[in-house]
C-alpha cells in the first residue's frame, strides 16, 4: 500500500503530537509565500521540504511574476483596466477559463504582492518593456504586467545559503556566477557598448571576491533571489524548515484535515496544524505518471522539475477525495531542452528559454531539414509546435552559423572568446564547415536543409521571415538582439563553420493539479471544500488551464494563492481560536486588505 495515499485519524487529543498553526508542504515560491504570509499574520508555521535543499523549481526559474495592476505599474503611470486583462486571459485560455479563479487573481494579485513586499524582504520592479507572449491578441500589452525580482545578497542567508538550491551549471557563468535578463544583454553587447563593458566588469569583480570565501557567487538573481528574499523573512519570523522530510499521510479529525504524519530526522512524527495544511510541493512533472499526461512523441522528454516533484501533494489529497483538473489545454508548462552527457555519466539539462532561439542567425529544423515554427515565439508555443503532427518535430535541431555563435552562443555553448571544443567532443555541439556536412553529422535530410536555408537566407537579406514571421511581433523583437536592426531576430546563416544542437521536448513543471476555490481551498469531487486543506503553485490546477499568456504566469498566481491560503487560515483561527495569534497581530491581518 502507498502510505502517501491513506489517512491517519486521531482523536480530539494527542499528547505525543507536535503542534503548530499551519503546515506548508513545499519550499518553492508558492510555499514560501504561504509560510511568510502566515508567519506575518502571527501564525506558527512548519515548512516541510522533501529535497535536501529549499527552493524547488522556483529557485532556478526566471523569477518574474505576472500581476495585474501592481503598485509598480501604477507608479509608472500604467493602469490597465481589469476588463482588458480579463479579455486577454479569456482569449488565451479559451474553454478552460474559470472566471472565479481568474477574477480572484486579478482582484487580489496586487494585494498579495504588496503585502509580501511590505512585510518581507521581497522586492520587485516593473520591467520597462516586457510584452505578453501574445501581444497582438485582444487585451495584450507590451508593458505593465511583468515584474522583475531585485537581486539579493546571498550572504544575508548566513548558514542557510548552502541549503538554497543551486542553479544548474549551464545557467551559471564561470562556474558559479548568476546573471539575470539584463546582465545577459550586457554580456552579449560587451564589445559594442561601453555601458555594457562597465556593467560586466563590476559583476566580474564582485564574483571574484565572492569566490575567495564561497563555493559560488553570492549575488543572487532571478529565481534564486526570489526564494532567498522570502526565505530570509521566513527564518526571521520563526518559520521552522524541515529538509529531507517525507510526508506519509494526512491526519483527519472530525472531518477536517488537522495535520500530517512526517518522516524527519530518522523519526516518524505526528504534527497537528490548528489551521490546516497547504500543499505546494511542486506538482508531478518528475514522477513516473507524468508520461501518461504528455502527447506522444518519438523523442525523450526532459523535465526541469526537481526529481522530488513526483506528485506527493496529489497523492495525499486523493485520500480525501480531492478533485484534479481534466481536459486541459496542456498538462505541463512546456520548454525545449537540450542535454549534455558529462564524462561522469551525469546529465545536464538546459532549457532554451531566452538566450538563443530568437537571436539573429538561429533557426530550428526537424528531421526533414524543414523549419516548423517561429523560433522567437514563447518556449511553451515552441514545444507545442514540436508536438504537432503527432510529434513529427520532436526532436529538432537548433542551427546557427559562426557569426551567431560568436556573438550569442547557443544552449550551453558560450559566445566568443569561449572555446566550446569540450562540448563538441561530448557530442552536445555539432560543428561542420558546410551545411551539407552538418546535415550528415546530425542525421537530417541534406537536400531539405539546403532548401530551407536558401529560402530563409533570401528572406533574411530583406530582414523578414515570410514563412513563419520570426520577429513579427513585440514579444519576438523583445527576445532578439536590440542592437541588430532593423529586425532584431533575423540574419542570414552564411558564415562557416555551422553549428547544431539537438533539442528535445521538455517542461518547467506540471499544470494539472488539485481543483480549488478562489480562496485556495482544495475541492472534493463533489465540488465542496475539503476542510483544512489548501493548495497553491503547481500543486493547484493551473488557473491558466495549461496555457502560457506571459512571463511569470506560474509565479504570479503562486504568490497570490499562497497568500490567499494564509489569509483564509488566519481568518478562521482568528474567528474561532483567538489564542492562535499574538496581541497586535489583528492589525497585521486587517492591513492585509488595504490594497484590495
Amino acid at each position: 500500500m502507498n502510505t502517501a495515499t491513506h489517512l491517519s485519524r486521531t482523536g480530539p487529543t494527542d499528547a505525543c503530537a507536535q503542534t503548530c498553526d499551519v503546515i506548508v508542504l513545499g519550499s518553492g515560491a508558492a510555499g514560501f509565500a504561504a509560510a511568510v504570509s502566515a508567519a506575518c499574520l502571527g501564525l506558527k508555521v512548519l515548512l516541510v521540504e522533501k529535497a535536501a535543499t529549499f527552493g524547488g523549481t522556483s529557485a532556478i526559474s526566471g523569477g518574474a511574476v505576472w500581476i495585474h495592476d501592481s503598485d509598480q505599474a501604477r507608479a509608472a503611470g500604467i493602469q490597465v483596466p481589469a476588463e482588458r486583462t480579463r479579455t486577454y486571459l479569456k482569449t488565451v485560455i479559451g474553454r478552460g477559463y474559470r472566471p472565479e479563479l481568474v477574477d480572484a487573481f486579478i482582484a487580489r494579485g496586487r494585494e498579495a504582492l504588496a503585502f509580501l513586499e511590505s512585510h518581507s524582504e521581497l522586492k520587485y520592479s516593473l520591467r520597462p518593456l516586457s510584452p505578453d507572449y501574445y501581444p497582438d491578441l485582444p487585451g495584450g500589452t507590451e508593458t505593465g504586467r511583468a515584474l522583475e525580482v531585485a537581486e539579493y545578497d546571498g550572504r544575508r542567508l548566513g548558514a542557510r545559503f548552502k541549503d538554497l538550491r543551486r542553479p544548474p551549471d549551464g545557467m551559471l557563468l564561470f562556474g558559479g556566477m548568476m546573471v539575470n535578463r539584463v546582465d545577459i544583454q550586457h554580456f552579449l553587447g560587451i564589445k559594442r557598448s561601453l555601458k555594457s563593458f562597465w556593467h560586466c566588469l563590476k559583476l566580474l569583480a564582485r564574483y571574484g571576491v565572492d569566490r575567495l570565501s564561497h563555493p559560488r557567487g553570492t549575488r543572487l538573481t532571478v529565481g534564486n533571489a526570489l526564494i532567498a528574499r522570502l526565505a530570509s523573512t521566513a527564518f526571521a519570523r520563526g518559520v521552522e524548515l524541515w529538509l529531507n522530510a517525507r510526508t506519509e499521510s494526512l491526519i483527519v479529525e472530525e472531518g477536517r484535515v488537522k495535520g500530517m504524519l512526517i518522516d524527519y530526522d530518522g523519526q516518524r512524527r505526528r504534527v497537528l496544524a490548528r489551521g490546516g495544511v497547504v500543499l505546494a510541493s511542486g506538482g508531478f512533472a518528475a514522477g513516473p505518471q507524468a508520461a501518461a499526461y504528455r502527447p506522444e512523441a518519438d523523442a525523450e522528454h526532459w523535465s526541469m522539475s526537481p526529481e522530488t516533484n513526483v506528485g506527493d501533494g496529489l497523492s495525499l489529497a486523493a485520500a480525501v477525495n480531492a478533485a484534479t483538473g481534466e481536459g486541459m489545454a496542456a498538462n505541463f508548462f512546456w520548454a525545449p531542452v537540450s542535454v549534455l552527457c558529462k564524462p561522469d555519466g551525469s546529465l545536464e539539462r538546459f532549457p532554451h528559454l531566452v538566450t538563443d532561439r530568437a537571436k539573429p542567425g538561429v533557426i530550428a529544423v526537424n528531421r526533414a531539414g524543414r523549419r516548423f515554427v517561429n523560433e522567437s515565439d514563447s518556449y511553451h508555443s515552441f514545444v507545442e509546435a514540436m508536438f504537432a503532427e503527432g510529434g513529427a518535430n520532436a526532436p529538432c535541431w537548433l542551427i546557427c552559423d559562426a557569426e551567431a555563435m560568436n556573438r550569442y552562443g547557443m544552449g550551453l555553448a558560450r559566445p566568443r572568446p569561449v572555446d566550446n571544443a569540450v562540448l563538441v567532443e561530448a557530442g552536445y555541439l555539432h560543428r561542420a564547415e558546410s551545411i551539407l556536412e552538418l546535415a550528415r553529422r546530425i542525421g537530417v535530410d541534406a537536400a531539405g536543409l539546403q532548401q530551407t536555408l536558401e529560402r530563409y537566407n533570401a528572406d533574411a537579406r530583406e530582414h523578414v521571415d515570410r514563412e513563419f514571421g520570426k520577429g513579427g511581433n513585440a514579444y519576438n523583437r523583445y527576445m532578439g538582439d536590440p542592437l541588430h536592426t532593423p529586425n532584431p531576430c533575423i540574419a542570414p546563416l552564411n558564415k562557416a563553420p555551422y553549428y547544431a544542437i539537438k533539442i528535445g521536448t521538455g517542461d518547467l513543471g506540471s499544470a494539472r493539479g488539485l481543483l480549488t476555490d478562489a480562496r485556495a481551498n482544495v475541492l472534493d469531487r463533489a465540488g465542496q471544500p475539503v476542510a483544512g486543506l489548501y493548495a497553491a503553485g503547481n500543486e493547484m490546477n493551473s488557473i491558466m488551464d495549461g496555457t502560457y499568456p506571459g512571463p511569470g504566469i506560474t509565479l504570479g498566481p503562486g504568490l497570490t494563492f499562497g497568500y490567499l491560503a494564509a489569509c483564509e487560515i488566519a481568518e478562521r483561527l482568528r474567528n474561532g481560536k483567538s489564542n492562535a495569534t499574538q496581541p497586535g497581530d489583528e492589525h497585521v491581518l486587517r492591513t492585509a486588505h488595504l490594497h484590495h
